[in-house]
């Protein structure tokens, strides 16, 4: 029975090896990965499906994060990339050393998606007039400098430094003043959910004694009115901060600002209302122009782009620079 199956194998495979060679060369050509990321335009994010606030007011219109698709390069993909136009980004441009790893840049984007979250509730809770405490910084380690000695690693929660809490970014700077250079310092972590202990050596950097590490700034706060955020596993980055402090504003006051409206934007912000600036701006134009916003909003670091891509495809966008959150609220109240 073997030997028949063997020879029914072996008869096929010759009679069909063209076949097989173009199936298995189609296999390679769409599996193997080149060192590139491939960004292509995007679409628009309802945010209405992202939060949820007890007893908020709702919106008649919507309010739109935008986003960029992006992948990892095939073959394939990297010679349409010439032919549609998208952009190629070769991943050792993305790593901030040769350390770096596919791990810890995506621990990255979501350290600076968790901080855009807590900066857009921040400035939509101050501006709204909305009760908020902020009981301290939490700090997790974003990147580590390569010549560091330590076995931190990036999305620790720094705790304690020796035998001192932690509660403002502040502190670590208060701490190190009294150790001296190439001490090795005990560090108190969450990792993973635990409780555990690190170190760093103290060094000198800039005439100054550092740990080597650099630290994104999160915050533990309470809210009369309670918020629910809903992001996947799969969501990073900080672009999508701005639009969702106007969203959360929106739904904190009775004064509905869409109007009606489909409003679409991107910028980062801070926990003051400050938009900041963003990558692929060129992509959420086109994401903006295809999801129909009647307006759409950018950083000012980023409109001068947005307004050459809009000219130089020929779509009809209203695009809005702001600065900052009131300036958004403004624009969208005499609109």
């Amino acid at each position: 029975m073997f030997y028949k199956i063997y020879d029914i194998v072996i008869n096929y495979i010759k009679r069909e090896y063209k076949f097989i060679l173009v199936i298995i060369a189609i296999l390679f050509l769409g599996l193997f990965h080149l060192p590139y990321n491939i960004h292509m335009g995007g679409g628009l994010i309802n945010i209405a499906d992202r939060i949820k606030i007890k007893n908020a007011y709702e919106e008649k219109g919507s309010f739109n994060m935008t986003y960029v698709r992006s992948s990892q390069a095939t073959i394939p993909t990297y010679l349409l990339s010439y032919i549609f136009n998208w952009e190629r980004e070769s991943i050792n441009d993305i790593k901030l050393d040769e350390n770096d790893n596919v791990t810890d840049m995506w621990k990255r984007d979501q350290l600076y998606l968790k901080e855009a979250n807590d900066n857009a509730i921040i400035s939509a809770y101050t501006k709204a007039g909305e009760e908020i405490k902020i009981k301290k910084e939490v700090l997790e380690v974003l990147y580590i400098d390569k010549e560091s000695d330590t076995d931190l690693k990036v999305g620790d929660t720094i705790l304690k430094i020796g035998n001192t809490l932690i509660n403002t970014y502040d502190d670590i700077k208060n701490i190190l003043n009294n150790y001296s250079i190439g001490d090795k310092v005990t560090v108190t972590i969450n990792r993973d959910n635990k409780e555990t202990y690190a170190y760093f050596t103290v060094r000198k950097l800039d005439g100054e004694k550092k740990a080597g590490l650099y630290l994104v700034k999160l915050y533990d706060y309470e809210l009369y009115k309670e918020i629910e955020l809903d992001f996947s596993d799969k969501e990073g980055g900080p672009s999508g901060g701005f639009m969702l402090s106007l969203a959360i504003f929106n739904r904190l006051t009775k004064e509905d600002l869409t109007k009606g409206r489909k409003i679409a934007g991107t910028g980062t912000i801070d926990k003051d209302g400050n938009i900041g600036e963003i990558g692929g701006v060129k992509h959420k134009v086109l994401g903006a122009y295809q999801g129909d916003a009647d307006v759409f909003f950018v950083p000012s670091a980023n409109y001068e782009e947005a307004i050459k891509t809009s000219k130089e495809k020929g779509y009809n966008l209203n695009i809005v620079k702001v600065k900052t959150l009131d300036e958004a609220i403004e624009y969208l109240r005499r609109s």
